[in-house]
């Protein structure tokens, strides 16, 4: 195997492993999806296997790993900046 194919294959593991051991952890209740670590870690790992997606030419993996790193990374800015309180909220 050559030395970009070994890369891209260490790349793929590095993401896949990220993605399982989150879910793998959140399906034991040791982390909630909600949770920075969990999102950090799925923003991660889709992040890395966008990367291998894009040097193998796979563009519908590409296209989803780009999408659920997003919805990662979105949710990881609403952890880090919750929403201000409601009127309601403030007023109680």
């Amino acid at each position: 195997m050559a030395p970009d194919g070994v890369l891209s294959e260490a790349i793929a593991y590095i993401g896949m492993m990220s993605i399982l051991v989150a879910f793998l952890l959140e399906t034991r209740n040791v982390l909630h999806s909600k949770q920075r670590l969990y999102l950090l870690m799925m923003a991660f790992g889709s992040g890395l296997l966008g990367v291998r997606a894009y040097l193998i030419e796979e563009w519908a993996f590409l296209i989803l790993e780009i999408v659920w790193c997003l919805a990662a990374v979105v949710a990881l800015s609403a952890v880090a900046n919750p929403a201000l309180p409601t009127e309601d909220e403030a007023s109680s």
